[in-house]
């Protein structure tokens, strides 16, 4: 009997920390896809311990003989060798590899149905796998989606001896956000170990100018009602008008609680632009999480577009830019911080820090170097239909990557970096058999997806009125028909790849 291995590939949970830039760029500090609420699968979460794997720096180099230890996870509680059951690897994605993946989320069933084992492999760089003795630029440097790539192919090919499964093992990868990407990539680069490929909202097109992000953000508030969408743009023009005067300013400190007073920061551009995309980052992360049945240590999973939406068109809160700041005091609130801290340089000192013992930016800096040398992913302030002003177009997040990781780091150098990537994986062109593309309507890296389906061997799944990865996640009650529909499409695929 053939003995199957699925693998799923996700990424990292939510911590509870004081930075008000909690959510940039589209990701949630500490990675995109939180851990699942609890069901009856996390009653032993607890006893999964962490394991090490020997793996190769430098996959690229055969004369590079420098190794380090990469954590990996796992639960053999489904498992039953004798009968060729199934084996479950998760892949961690721009954060820690959470540990309650290993009993919850809606994979568990498929692995209760099949028998599986379970493996979770975390990413180079992140959470507890530290290659290198530091983060500094050039040990950076072998921080790529192609060495973590052949990560995988390593770590697959070593896991098949250790557990002496079959020559005809099937491995099927799973992951959402960044890991939805790797598990499809996966699929392309190594099928000879990879059978097929869950990928959940996933960004498969690398980009330098994601203006599209903040396009989707619109259209989702928009959902709720155009009086939501104008009460926001207005509210942005009076932020402009208020930073001419001194009264102005004053009153834009009280309004968003400003760490710094404003005033302090008018020639100086970089912090302007900073708050200003620190307003839209607020809407951002209510969009991208809203409603995702997630467990998280913050009370802001909670928080969704019509709770926003209400405070929005709420007229007796005053007027559209009192209205903005309320949005922000209850989002503050729920991050634990005291204050809107929008200054530039602070937020460039914290992503300079190349130590493992920086608590605080839980793979921020390590996320931006992939931004700045592979994918851009920038979500600018460029689009058309921008509701949160201008203040942040492509050069903002450039200037950021050099003044982080060198001058080199520029313009060309970004362009050359996201050609180069989609040239490895072929962007919205990618040929690839057994996969199974999911995207959420409300989520806005849906438009760096494949959304309609090209090719019946890689078929999408698109789902009106869910956000980013909700998939993954357990069944809630509250869940749409067109969720619940998916879900049960993707097993059925599941399940039809291993008849192959």
């Amino acid at each position: 009997m053939k003995l199957l291995v699925l693998l799923m590939t996700a990424s990292f949970v939510l911590v509870e920390v004081n930075l008000s830039e909690i959510f940039r760029n589209g990701r949630t500090l500490g990675g995109n896809v939180g851990v699942p609420k609890p069901d009856k699968h996390r009653e032993n979460v607890a006893d999964v311990p962490d394991e090490w794997f020997t793996q190769k720096l430098d996959h690229f180099n055969p004369t590079d003989e420098r190794t380090w230890q990469q954590r990996y996870l796992f639960n053999d509680q489904y498992f039953d060798p004798n009968t060729g059951g199934p084996v479950f690897l998760m892949i961690g994605g721009e954060g820690e590899a959470p540990v309650e993946w290993m009993t919850g989320g809606n994979w568990i069933d498929d692995a209760e149905k099949h028998g599986a084992l379970l493996l979770q492999l975390e990413h180079r760089y992140y959470g507890k796998s530290h290659p290198t003795e530091d983060m500094s630029t050039e040990n950076l440097k072998y921080l790529t989606s192609q060495q973590a790539l052949a990560d995988l192919a390593t770590f697959i090919t070593a896991m098949n001896k250790n557990y002496s499964l079959p020559s005809d093992v099937k491995w099927i990868a799973f992951g959402g956000s960044y890991p939805g990407s790797l598990a499809a990539w996966l699929r392309f680069k190594y099928p000879h170990l990879v059978h097929g490929a869950v990928s959940s909202s996933s960004p498969l097109l690398a980009k330098v100018d994601f203006s599209n992000y903040f396009k989707v953000v619109r259209e989702s508030l928009a959902a709720y009602s155009d009086d939501c969408v104008a009460s926001v743009q207005q509210g942005v023009r009076e932020i402009g008008t208020l930073l001419k005067d001194e009264v102005g300013r004053k009153n834009l400190n009280k309004i968003f609680n400003l760490c710094t007073p404003i005033q302090e920061s008018l020639e100086k551009p970089l912090d302007i632009s900073n708050f200003y995309e620190m307003i839209a980052d607020n809407f951002g992360e209510v969009v991208q999480e809203n409603g995702a049945n997630r467990n998280s240590s913050q009370a802001n999973a909670n928080i969704t577009i019509d709770v926003v939406c209400e405070i929005l068109v709420n007229q007796t809160i005053g007027s559209p830019v009192n209205r903005l700041g309320k949005v922000n005091d209850l989002l503050l609130v729920t991050r634990d911080e005291k204050c809107m801290d929008y200054q530039y340089e602070k937020m460039i000192d914290s992503l300079r820090n190349v130590s493992w013992d920086n608590e605080e930016d839980e793979g921020d800096r390590q996320w931006m170097y992939q931004l700045c040398t592979e994918f851009g992913f920038f979500t600018t302030s460029s689009n058309e239909s921008h509701i949160f002003g201008d203040k942040f177009p492509t050069s903002f997040f450039i200037q950021q990557c050099k003044d982080i990781f060198g001058d080199s780091y520029d313009e060309d150098f970004i362009d050359g970096a996201v050609d180069h990537t989609n040239m490895l994986y072929g962007g919205f062109d990618i040929e690839v058999s057994n996969v199974v593309y999911v995207y959420g309507s409300i989520d806005p890296w849906h438009a760096l997806g494949i959304t309609k389906t090209l090719d019946k061997k890689a078929p999408a799944i698109y789902i009106e009125g869910t956000a980013h990865c909700v998939d993954l996640y357990s069944p809630a009650d509250t869940d749409s028909a067109q969720l619940t529909a998916a879900r049960q499409k993707v097993s059925q695929l599941i399940e039809s790849w291993l008849k192959l």
